[in-house]
């Protein structure tokens, strides 16, 4: 697993990449306040139901959730399950407002 900045991916977000980013937090916090990822929380990822990330295997995939410390498991266990380059967000959510807000 590789860690992404808040400033590396709040400057390829800026740019217009297309990126594949999974929000791994509860589905109220992520009502509360999301960077533009999908909702997969990690109790799903832990359940294996990870359907609509099937074919990002050999994408670059990167979760994020309030800390960094469930994406960090998230992306532990998508590597077990074959993707091939998960990135954590580092700090997380409250990293990220910590920079740049809301």
């Amino acid at each position: 697993m590789e860690n992404i900045t808040a400033e590396e991916l709040k400057k390829r977000i800026d740019s217009g990449e297309t990126l594949h980013i999974v929000d791994v937090r509860e589905p109220h916090e992520h009502a509360e306040f999301n960077i533009g990822g999908i909702l997969l929380p990690l109790g799903d990822i832990r359940a294996m139901q990870v359907d609509e990330l099937e074919d990002l295997k050999d994408e670059e995939v990167i979760v994020y959730c309030r800390s960094g410390g469930r994406s960090g498991q998230a992306a532990m266990i998508l590597e077990t399950m074959g993707f091939q380059n998960v990135k954590n967000l580092t700090g997380g959510m409250l990293n990220w407002e910590e920079k740049f807000g809301r």
